[in-house]
C-alpha cells in the first residue's frame, strides 16, 4: 500500500483512543481538569457504567466564554506555553487532549462560569463538532457532561466490561483522588446511590476510613521520612501502610502519588514490598497510601499517553528515601498479634471488611517489568519485645512465655527461624560462616532445571559454606555444608535451596532466598522436645535480633494474650 497522511478525523479517534481507554478514563481526565482549576469541590455521576452518562461538576475558576470552544481544540492548554515548561509540570493535565479526545467519542456538553463572570456560557459537541453554544445560567465552576460514549466506535464498546465493573474502575478513581487530595470534597453517585462522600477536610485518614473502613485503618501505621541531610532536592515520603497481619491477595490495594499525581510505578512497588521483607508470607501484599514529593525538575511526566507513568531522574534516591521510610515505620511502630488484632493475614479480602465499598486499583499489573534498583541494604532499626519469663512448652512446639501484661505464646520454630536467620546473614557479610566437612561425602543426583539453577548460585552456595564438586552427569558430591545443619540430609539440603532458588535471580535476591531456606532447614522444628534451658536460650536469642516479631518468611513469631483478656475471660473484668 502507498504511504498517505491519514484523514483528520481517523487521527481525531486514533488519539481518542490511546487517552479515553473505557468511562474510568474520562472521569480521571475530567477530575485532573477540576482540580487544576483550583476546585474545592468535586461531584462525579454515573449512569450505566459511565457508557449513558457521565458528569463531572465543580466549583473551580472556569472557563472563559472566549475559550470555550478553544479548549476542544487538539493541544489547547492553559497550562503550559514553551518547551522548557515540560521540565517542570506542577499540574496534572498539559497534554490539552483530554477534552477534544473525548468530544470525538462521545456527545459531550460543558456549562461553565469563569470567576467574574456575570453568566455561564453552554456549549454541546457531536462527534468532535460544536452543534451549540449559547449563555446559560449557572454558579462559578465548570460542569461537564458527557453522554452514548464510544456510540461511534462500537469496536471499543465491545471490550468494556459489565456495568459493575466499568463502575468500579469509576470508583477506584474517584477514591484515588480522594486520597491525592484530602483537602477537596469529592461526591460520588453511581447509578442513582450515593457511594463516596468525603469531609474535605484535609485529614487523608479520613477518607482512608472512608474507602477501607474503620477497623482496616485502626491498624495503619503513618510513614514519614526524615531525611538524613534534609535538603530541597532529597525526595519527600509521607502516608499510610498496613501493618503486616493486614495484608491482601493482590497489589491492588497500593496507591502512589508523586507530587499529588496518581501513578502506577515498578519502581515504587518495588521499593515498598522491599520494605516488607521477611515480614509477610509470600503471596500476601499490603495496604498502603504513599505520597512522594521531589522538584518538578526531577520527574518526567510525559512519558505515557494517560499520563499513568513517570520517571525519575534520580532512581536510586526515591527508591531508598521510600524504602527506609517505610522500614521504619514497620520495625518501630507495628505492635506484637493479640487475640483481638484485627483480621489475620488468612483473612478473606472481601469489601464486607469496609465500612464503604472498596475499588482495588485495576490499572495496576500484577506482574510489572522492567529495571529497578537492587534491594537497598536497610540500617539495623530495632524493634523490641518486652522481657519474658518463660513458663514452659505447649505441645512441643510453643513456648508459654510471662510478660510485664500477659502471656505470650512463642512458635519455636518461627524463632528459631528467625534466630538463625539474622544470624547467618551477618556471618556471611563477616565471611565468618562456620563450616562442617563430612567424613563421607554425600552424592546428589539433579534434574536439568535443577543444575541449571545450581550453576547459576555455585557462587553464592559456596559463600554460605557449601563445598560441592561435579561427580558424573547431573550428580555432585557435597564435601561440606553449614555448621548449623549437622545430621540433616545434604541432598534434602541441596534440593530444597535448589526449589527456594530461582537461576534468574537477582544476586541480592538469591542471598535473601538462600539464608531464608537455610534458616528454615535449620530451626528447631514443631514438635520437637526442648529442655527448659533450651527455651530460655531461644527466648533469649529472640530477644537479641532486629526483627523478633516474624520469621523470614513473614509469619508471626508470637501472639500477645493481654492480662484484661485474660481477666474478662475470667469474669474478673
Amino acid at each position: 500500500m502507498p504511504i498517505k497522511v491519514l484523514a483528520p478525523e481517523v487521527v481525531a479517534k486514533i488519539a481518542a483512543g490511546e487517552i479515553v481507554e473505557r468511562p474510568a478514563s474520562v472521569v480521571k481526565e475530567l477530575i485532573e481538569n477540576s482540580l487544576d482549576a483550583g476546585a474545592t469541590q468535586i461531584t462525579v455521576e454515573a449512569l450505566g457504567g459511565g457508557v449513558r452518562l457521565i458528569r463531572v461538576a465543580d466549583n473551580g475558576a472556569g472557563i472563559p466564554s472566549s475559550e470555550v470552544e478553544l479548549a476542544f481544540q487538539r493541544h489547547a492548554t492553559s497550562k503550559l506555553s514553551a518547551l522548557a515548561d515540560l521540565d517542570e509540570i506542577a499540574t496534572l493535565g498539559f497534554r490539552g487532549e483530554a477534552l477534544p479526545s473525548i468530544a470525538v467519542v462521545a456527545d459531550i456538553t460543558v456549562i461553565t462560569r469563569a470567576q467574574g463572570d456575570l453568566g455561564g456560557t453552554y456549549l454541546s459537541l457531536q462527534n468532535g463538532a460544536v452543534v451549540e453554544k449559547g449563555q446559560r445560567s449557572s454558579p462559578p465552576g465548570t460542569t461537564v457532561t458527557v453522554r452514548n460514549l464510544f456510540r461511534n466506535v462500537p469496536a471499543r464498546l465491545k471490550f468494556l466490561k459489565s456495568q459493575s465493573t466499568e463502575n468500579s474502575h469509576i470508583g477506584n478513581v474517584v477514591s484515588q483522588y480522594s486520597l491525592a487530595f484530602p483537602e477537596v470534597r469529592f461526591n460520588l453517585h453511581l447509578e442513582g446511590r450515593s457511594i463516596l462522600r468525603t469531609a474535605g477536610d484535609g485529614d487523608t485518614k479520613q477518607v482512608l476510613i472512608q474507602i477501607y473502613g474503620l477497623e482496616t485503618v485502626k491498624a495503619m501505621l503513618e510513614v514519614r521520612t526524615i531525611p538524613e541531610e534534609p535538603s530541597e532536592a532529597f525526595p519527600t515520603v509521607w502516608g499510610y501502610v498496613s501493618i503486616p497481619s493486614i495484608t491482601r491477595s493482590s497489589r491492588r490495594y497500593l496507591s502512589f502519588f508523586v507530587n499529588r499525581r496518581w501513578v502506577q510505578s515498578s519502581l515504587l512497588s518495588a521499593a515498598l514490598e522491599g520494605a516488607y521483607r521477611g515480614l509477610l508470607m509470600t503471596g500476601r501484599h499490603p495496604l498502603a497510601v504513599i505520597n512522594v514529593s521531589l522538584p518538578p525538575q526531577d520527574i518526567d511526566v510525559n512519558i505515557h499517553p494517560t499520563k499513568r507513568e513517570v520517571r525519575f531522574v534520580h532512581e536510586g534516591e526515591v527508591f531508598t528515601a521510600l524504602q527506609r521510610a517505610v522500614r521504619k515505620a514497620l520495625v518501630e511502630e507495628a505492635p506484637v498479634p493479640t487475640l483481638k488484632s484485627p483480621p489475620s493475614v488468612h483473612t478473606q479480602d472481601t469489601s464486607s471488611q469496609s465500612q464503604m465499598p472498596v475499588f482495588p486499583n485495576h490499572y495496576d499489573r500484577e506482574d510489572e517489568s522492567g529495571s529497578m534498583p537492587s534491594h537497598i541494604p536497610q540500617p539495623p532499626l530495632r524493634t523490641a519485645v518486652p522481657p519474658l519469663r518463660v513458663l514452659g512448652q505447649l505441645g512441643n512446639t510453643y513456648i508459654v512465655a510471662e510478660g510485664p501484661d500477659g502471656v505470650y505464646l512463642i512458635d519455636q520454630h518461627a524463632a528459631h527461624e528467625r534466630v538463625l536467620y539474622e544470624r547467618i546473614k551477618a556471618e556471611r557479610l563477616r565471611q565468618a560462616i562456620e563450616v562442617q566437612g563430612l567424613l563421607q561425602p554425600a552424592v546428589v543426583q539433579l534434574s536439568p532445571h535443577q543444575e541449571a539453577t545450581l550453576l547459576s548460585c555455585e557462587q553464592t552456595l559456596s559463600e554460605y559454606g557449601f563445598t560441592l564438586e561435579a561427580f558424573g552427569e547431573r550428580a555432585y558430591l557435597v564435601r561440606a555444608l553449614p555448621a548449623f545443619l549437622k545430621g540433616k540430609s545434604p541432598a534434602e539440603v541441596i534440593e530444597d535451596l535448589l526449589e527456594a532458588v530461582s537461576e534468574k535471580d537477582a544476586l541480592s535476591e538469591l542471598q535473601e532466598k538462600v539464608s531464608i531456606s537455610l534458616a528454615c532447614q535449620g530451626a528447631v522444628k514443631a514438635g520437637q522436645t526442648l529442655s527448659p534451658q533450651e527455651l530460655r536460650q531461644l527466648v533469649r536469642d529472640l530477644e537479641s535480633t532486629n526483627l523478633p516479631r516474624t520469621c523470614p518468611h513473614g509469619r508471626p513469631t508470637m501472639i500477645h494474650v493481654s492480662s484484661a483478656q485474660l481477666e474478662k475471660e475470667f469474669g474478673r473484668a
